[in-house]
């Protein structure tokens, strides 16, 4: 069964038809209004290490800082993760309440609209983030500015692997977890006391180009399905040591069109290649000695084959992507974005301006 909508904002209009039981959304986009011109700086393959030091952008400098909050949000109270799913293995436990977490800098001028960045596994590396956030958003030098985006850290409804709740939401093929974050995380950010007390007019833009998203691991392939299947959301994706492999729960729907899961954006199904080209700005990276790295492809868990394949299919496809590997490095290691996240997010936000 397939239902069509047309979405409406200030930015855009276009119609986007979702087959509820399996296959991709598929967009028609027309009419935007709002336009960037990002460049090509930055874009394309790199190579890092074996040597690592931490980026000065990414360390505390004495810059005036911004507020943090955080909260909860028990699953039983979700429309879309009540923690109930029948794909769910009674073995993994699942979380009663998730953590939110939440940091606005000091930038940021109640009563704007503005940009975000969501990030999976929360609180995971904001403290990178927010350091980058007081330094970069006040830096002299237009090239290395960051605009003020409040981080939304959403932790992860717990466990690990098919059968796993975080497994659940992030490494199934769909709109779920796009969903998830919009209709109820962001109202959520939104409505919180303690965050309206602080900034009783706090807002967030409704531009696609003013919102990303970050993960690592399973994290890493949440971030690429989010705007994969939902780029009327978000099209701001950042991925490390990302779980561009199978490992979608066996029993989930979304195995008939998808059965070996993340896996498909690179297989032989070429999703990446073979789907029109979507608006998406796309972060990748891979370590050295990542997961399962000399795996044969049939097995098909091998992180650095998955995310090799996965550069080499957005480079096809002619999207604006940049890919990194790192020498001597493991998965998700520190030390990886500790010397990279300050340029990835200032690639990551290159062209954005406020309307």
């Amino acid at each position: 069964m397939e239902y069509m909508m047309l979405l409406k904002s200030k930015h855009f209009c276009y119609f986007l038809t979702i087959a509820v039981a399996g296959f991709t959304s598929s967009v028609v986009f027309s009419a935007e209004k709002y336009t960037e011109d990002p460049g090509k700086q930055g874009n394309g393959n790199h190579v890092i290490g074996p040597d690592y030091k931490i980026a000065a952008d990414l360390t505390d400098q004495g810059n005036p800082k911004g507020k943090h909050f955080e909260f909860e949000m028990p699953l039983a109270d979700s429309k879309i993760f009540p923690g109930t799913d029948k794909t769910l293995d009674p073995k993994k436990p699942v979380r009663k309440t998730r953590k939110i977490f939440v940091y606005v800098p000091a930038e940021y001028k109640d009563g704007t609209k503005a940009p975000i960045l969501v990030t999976h596994d929360g609180p995971s590396r904001m403290d990178l983030v927010c350091n980058a956030l007081d330094n970069l958003t006040i830096s002299k030098d237009p090239a290395r500015r960051l605009p003020a985006f409040i981080v939304i850290g959403v932790q992860n409804g717990g466990n690990d692997g098919k059968g796993s709740e975080r497994g659940l939401e992030y490494d199934t093929m769909s709109d779920r977890y796009a969903r998830f974050i919009n209709d109820e995380v962001l109202p959520a950010v939104l409505n919180n006391k303690e965050i309206k007390a602080a900034y009783p007019h706090i807002a967030f833009t409704d531009n696609p180009w003013g919102r990303a998203t970050m993960g690592c691991s399973s994290g890493g392939a949440a971030a690429l399905t989010m705007g994969w299947f939902r780029p009327d959301l978000f099209r701001r994706l950042i991925t490390y040591s990302g779980t561009f492999v199978d490992q979608q729960d066996d029993d989930a729907p979304e195995e008939a069109e998808f059965p070996l899961g993340a896996w498909e954006y690179h297989s032989s199904m070429k999703l990446i290649e073979n789907s029109d080209k979507k608006p998406l700005r796309i972060f990748t990276h891979v370590a050295e000695n990542d997961l399962r790295a000399n795996d044969p492809e049939e097995t098909y868990h091998n992180w650095v084959m998955a995310n090799k394949r996965t550069a080499a299919a957005l480079k096809a496809k002619g999207y604006d992507y940049r890919y990194v590997f790192s020498k001597g490095t493991r998965h998700c290691d520190r030390k990886v974005f500790e010397q990279t996240l300050a340029d990835t997010l200032i690639w990551m936000w290159q062209g954005y301006h406020a309307e």
